[in-house]
């Protein structure tokens, strides 16, 4: 495998990540009244990107392999607990 192809997996292995912390970034915005607006927006989906990340990784070295089901069970519940948590839910 060369070092494109390599650039091309790493890229289509943390897209999942992404695409949920952006989505779920922009809807916690437009649907939840008591936000966490004081944070940038960019700022917020990088932190749900990175708890996203390190869900798929840490499924992949569980499991061996990438794709099943449960690492985007865990990459959805890694993602709503850090969006839960950057919303101050712990507070209540």
């Amino acid at each position: 495998m060369g070092t494109f192809d390599f650039i091309l997996h790493l890229l289509n292995f943390f897209a999942p990540a992404l695409g949920v912390a952006v989505l779920l970034t922009a809807a916690s915005r437009l649907l939840i009244t008591r936000s966490n607006r004081s944070v940038a927006f960019w700022h917020q989906c990088a932190f749900n990107f990175v708890a996203g990340s390190l869900a798929l990784a840490l499924a992949l070295v569980l499991f061996g392999r990438d794709g099943k089901m449960l690492a985007y069970a865990a990459l959805t519940l890694a993602t709503a607990s850090s969006e839960w948590w950057q919303a101050g839910g712990w507070r209540k």
